[in-house]
């Protein structure tokens, strides 16, 4: 297990290779939020690309540096995007982040996740409920049962730490779990990040921006696990300043994006986390 000052010396380095490279991450995703997504995703310092066409899934796959995949308003044509855009992410060993937004809502979506399985996101983003209720469609150990509300949790964050875990053991990845307080894990570490804004809860699009975001940092960061806390913390430290500025949930959404521009990568870093074996 790492140090927290190691740890926060690659959030840093992180931040500033994405800033200076531009790497693009494409993103198969939520048409709610689509536009919120590339938004933040450049904001971050990254490139966006956002389609839905099995043949520019698999483009994505192959010319990108990472890729979001997010489950939410699915179309009949993601039957076959989804699938065939993570074999090819999985073949070409490329990162990519899953959201299982709405899981167990309709059989394309269970049948999706569970073909997901096999392909081992990189990291996955998601609320407490559904984190859990992955873990339960891909049959993986955890005490937790899941208690889904549309695209809502039900559930804290702390009731998914032993779904989040066994995730990540699976999958050799990361996975953040959204709250008050996101946990973020790879199995070994367990990370709790503060900060963040009521009014993220007032805006469609926080969960799924998050997702794009990781992966941006997925492009550049030395491992998944720091990639997925780069994400949360730059999130919960904009959520953090916004909410200083405004009053109001528009208002917020813009605030929001300045400062995920403005936060230099040493403030990311040293943004409230507390470290622990997981």
């Amino acid at each position: 297990m790492i140090s927290k000052a190691e740890l926060q010396q690659r959030i840093v380095q992180t931040v500033r290779d994405v800033r200076e490279t531009n790497p693009m991450a494409g993103s198969i995703t939520n048409t709610v939020t689509v536009n919120f997504v590339a938004n933040a995703q450049i904001a971050a310092g990254g490139s966006a690309a956002m389609v839905y066409l099995p043949d520019e899934g698999e483009f994505l796959a192959n010319a990108g540096w990472a890729t979001y995949l997010n489950m939410g308003t699915l179309l009949p044509v993601y039957e076959e995007t989804i699938p065939r855009t993570a074999q090819t992410l999985h073949e070409l060993r490329r990162p990519w982040v899953l959201d299982p937004v709405g899981i167990g809502i309709g059989s394309l979506r269970t049948r999706l996740l569970a073909q997901l399985k096999e392909y081992k996101p990189t990291i996955i983003r998601g609320n407490a409920s559904e984190v859990i209720a992955l873990a339960s469609l891909w049959e993986i150990a955890t005490e937790a049962t899941a208690y889904v509300r549309g695209v809502d949790s039900t559930q804290g964050v702390g009731e998914a730490r032993s779904a989040a875990i066994a995730l990540a053991r699976y999958t050799g990845g990361a996975v953040a779990v959204s709250g008050v307080d996101d946990l973020v894990t790879d199995g070994v570490m367990v990370a709790r990040s503060h900060g963040g804004s009521h009014f993220m809860a007032k805006i469609t699009g926080s969960g799924c921006s998050l997702g794009g975001v990781a992966a941006v940092y997925a492009t550049m960061a030395p491992s998944p696990f720091t990639a997925a806390l780069t994400a949360v913390n730059a999130f919960n430290l904009a959520g953090t300043r916004a909410e200083k500025r405004v009053d109001a949930p528009g208002s917020f959404q813009v605030a929001f994006l300045d400062e995920l521009y403005k936060a230099s990568a040493e403030d990311i870093a040293r943004n409230s986390f507390d470290l622990e074996e997981a």
